[in-house]
């Protein structure tokens, strides 16, 4: 046996199926949402939904490597750009609430009442 033969079959062998992929990113996603509805602290609920992008990531890149696609890793390399920037806002609101109402309980936030 030469060694690329032997190379090629250990590959063959440590290799994921993509359905674990699924598996996982479906996993991942419900606890972000259970995550999401569930915490009554802002910063709480904005983790669970950048859980729930990445997990939406994870599935996309799965099914692009199902498809032998690569526009999969496209639509992934802009949902990271966004959730970089959705986070510098995000957390930048956050200290400004902080600052305004000294918490970010979402129960004690009333910023539409009157």
């Amino acid at each position: 046996m030469s060694p690329a033969t032997s190379a090629a079959a250990a590959v063959s062998v440590m290799a994921v199926a993509p359905q674990a992929y699924l598996v996982v990113g479906t996993i991942l996603f419900a606890i972000g949402l259970a995550g999401a509805l569930l915490k009554r602290n802002a910063l709480s609920i904005f983790l669970s939904i950048e859980l729930m992008m990445n997990a939406v990531n994870l599935l996309f890149l799965a099914y692009a490597r199902m498809r032998g696609d690569a526009a999969g890793q496209m639509v992934v390399f802009f949902v990271i750009a966004i959730a970089a920037a959705e986070a510098a806002i995000g957390l930048a609101i956050f200290v400004a609430l902080f600052r305004a109402r000294q918490t970010v309980d979402v129960d004690k936030i009333n910023f539409l009442k009157w």
